[in-house]
């Protein structure tokens, strides 16, 4: 392992640690009945994925100098839609899996009606830590995060981006509307991390463009690797069920520009995301580390 693999596998391992303690200290099981609601959130929040968001959020906003426990708490933000969307994809009614993460989905583990819950609650608590003063004491600075959450998760964004997807099967989708689905469905979450990062850091215009610049060409890369996984990868290395978008005849960017073309324009949009942190020097090794782990991935 080169010494900057061992150095952002220290890092994913420290936020994932620090997003997980954040969540046990969120999500206290209740003595009511609504404890199996809560212990269906802690299921699914606790102790799996990446951490990618959290990451590439606390990632920028290191570059700002912004309070890490202020920068925890826009990263656990951004991890309750990433969560609560997860178990909202894999219902029976939107991608019926039953594995995520290596283990039981949600509603397999528990039930639907619960998983439903847990995925409506997480999406609430994502807002309630944002308003939270705790998050930072200024309120336009507040309310600009949680706006600006509202429309990356929203119909502008990945939920808008999910409908589209939804109704992609079976359809022949050129590049460009393949492109423009994922800049919504990944992208646009992607996008808030460094928006957030920007936001709290209250960088000037031109800082931010750079950052966006960043996280537009990162959410391809991502997902282009997520591509390849589905269409080569191992479901013991993945977690989760693979081979799903060539089942259900969904174009991608690997059905679309085949399997080595799709990894060379994955290599490509990564190089041209690093190029736009020029301007931050040595303080943005972590988030150029970040962008190579997304097309070296296997999972």
């Amino acid at each position: 392992m080169d010494p900057a693999s061992a150095t952002l596998g220290g890092r994913i391992a420290e936020v994932g640690n620090e997003i997980d303690r954040a969540f046990d200290r969120l999500l206290p099981v209740p003595g009511d009945s609504r404890s199996r609601l809560y212990e269906a959130m802690r299921y699914a929040a606790i102790g799996g994925g990446k951490r990618i968001r959290p990451l590439l959020v606390l990632a920028g906003c290191d570059l700002f100098g912004v309070d890490r426990e202020r920068a925890v708490r826009a990263a656990l933000a951004v991890e309750c839609i990433h969560v609560y969307s997860l178990i909202h994809d894999d219902l029976p009614c939107m991608d019926d899996d039953d594995l995520r993460r290596g283990k039981a989905t949600v509603h397999r583990a528990f039930d639907e009606a619960t998983a439903i819950l847990a995925g409506d609650s997480l999406h609430a608590l994502a807002f309630e830590v944002l308003a939270d003063e705790a998050t930072h004491e200024d309120p336009f600075v507040r309310t600009e995060l949680t706006l600006e959450l509202a429309r990356a998760s929203g119909p502008s964004g990945m939920a808008g981006g999910q409908m589209m997807d939804l109704t992609a099967g079976g359809m022949k989708l050129d590049l460009a509307a393949v492109t423009r689905l994922q800049q919504l469905k990944t992208g646009a979450l992607i996008g808030w991390c460094l928006e957030a990062a920007a936001i709290m850091g209250r960088a000037p215009p031109d800082g931010r463009n750079r950052l966006r610049g960043y996280a537009r060409d990162l959410g391809l890369a991502f997902q282009i690797a997520d591509d390849l996984i589905d269409h080569e990868g191992c479901e013991e290395k993945a977690g989760k069920r693979v081979g799903k978008d060539q089942g259900a005849g969904k174009e991608t960017f690997v059905s679309l520009l085949g399997p080595e073309r799709a990894r060379r324009q994955a290599e490509a949009l990564v190089e041209q995301a690093i190029d736009h942190l020029d301007s931050f020097g040595e303080q943005a090794g972590l988030l150029r580390a970040v962008a190579r782990f997304a097309v070296e991935r296997d999972h």
